[in-house]
């Protein structure tokens, strides 16, 4: 049966990075969405408290804690209240360090795992999607084939977070047909970063192009190593995160445009009051609590190791047009003050519009 009752470490780490969102988060999220930067100070405040490396085994260097989706997708959800591409940033490097965790082999834990148990942030990143119509994570154009003792991969990436900036990149590639997934190091020759993107939301978060052109990887490197990986199961804590960050984002816009409705007075009383608007909070209220219990439901499966294709595509698929529609409607509800920069729902708007292109950005 699954339980909704948070475990009492859970509910400390929610509490936790709930203050670090409010403290922090909400202080700079505007400034830096205008500027396109992201303080180091705020990434560094949040790596001390330890959400990407408390869940690697104390042998490499870690905190030795359970990883588990359910906590991954509470941490997600209050990081992204707080602002998304602050969440995104501050959660990128578990791309790599959840996926090796999850995948790697003995020896691939034992040679990337420790250089994320250190006091700074220490950047790493994945690329999955591709710049082209119709991409689908399980037929990618960039291929690698295993030539000498080496996998040759070509192909081109696109919104990979942080490349011009990690050490690590964990590319992923069609071998004979199959997705898998390529630990490359920084410098290495024929991976190529691209200018930073400009984007319609996500603007603090630098999101970049990558090429790949006869870039040569060691075959020890495949993730996995000679048995490849799971990666439906990669992506599958992939849209659980994403899913957890579309209900952050929603409730934040919620939340402002309920207490804007409240305050606002309009002919003599709140606008709350106003049927048209209470029946919008209202679906708005329930589209999250919807959404966010299916998240946890297909998160349940995973830490049971259960197939949770279904659950994970179903969420993903929901949270995508609900975290559009609850923001949509925050700015229709602020009215005419719902388009400027004064209010953050149009921010929100913004950032909510790209969840169904933000494919493999987040895991648990």
């Amino acid at each position: 049966m699954i339980s909704f009752s948070p475990t009492e470490e859970q509910q400390m780490i929610v509490k936790m990075v709930q203050q670090f969102a409010n403290d922090e988060m909400r202080k700079h999220y505007r400034e830096c969405d205008e500027s396109g930067e992201i303080p180091d100070r705020i990434v560094n405040t949040a790596w001390q408290l330890g959400l990407v490396s408390t869940s690697i085994p104390e042998e490499y260097g870690g905190g030795g804690g359970e990883h588990s989706a359910i906590t991954g997708s509470l941490i997600a959800e209050e990081l992204a209240w707080g602002d998304l591409s602050i969440a995104m940033h501050i959660l990128c490097p578990a791309l790599v360090v959840n996926s090796i965790l999850e995948m790697g082999t003995d020896e691939q834990k034992k040679k990337y795992l420790p250089a994320f148990c250190g006091d700074n942030y220490k950047a790493a990143t994945a690329a999955l999607i591709e710049p082209k119509f119709g991409f689908d994570p399980y037929s990618l154009s960039t291929t690698a084939s295993l030539k000498d003792g080496n996998y040759v991969i070509n192909g081109q990436k696109c919104y990979v977070p942080l490349a011009a900036d990690a050490n690590l990149l964990l590319v992923y590639a069609a071998e004979n047909g199959n997705t898998q997934g390529f630990i490359i190091e920084k410098g290495t020759k024929g991976l190529e970063v691209g200018g930073r993107e400009s984007n319609m939301g996500i603007r603090a978060l630098a999101t970049y192009e990558l090429a790949l052109k006869n870039c040569r990887v060691p075959k020890e490197n495949r993730l996995g190593g000679g048995g490849g990986c799971d990666f439906n199961r990669i992506l599958n804590c992939s849209k659980v995160a994403l899913s957890a960050m579309a209900v952050g984002v929603a409730k934040a816009a919620f939340e402002y445009s309920r207490d804007y409705a409240k305050e606002r007075v309009a002919f003599g009383e709140p606008i709350a009051a106003r049927q048209a608007i209470a029946f919008m909070l209202a679906e708005m209220a329930i589209e999250i609590d919807a959404t966010r219990l299916m998240s946890w439901e297909a998160a349940w499966k995973l830490d049971r190791k259960e197939e949770a294709t279904k659950e994970t595509s179903l969420v993903k698929t929901y949270a995508d047009d609900m975290v559009v529609m609850v923001t949509d409607r925050a700015v229709q509800i602020l009215g005419g003050h719902g388009y400027i920069r004064e209010h953050p729902v149009e921010l929100w708007l913004r950032n909510g519009r790209g969840f169904a292109t933000f494919d493999g950005m987040a895991i648990v």
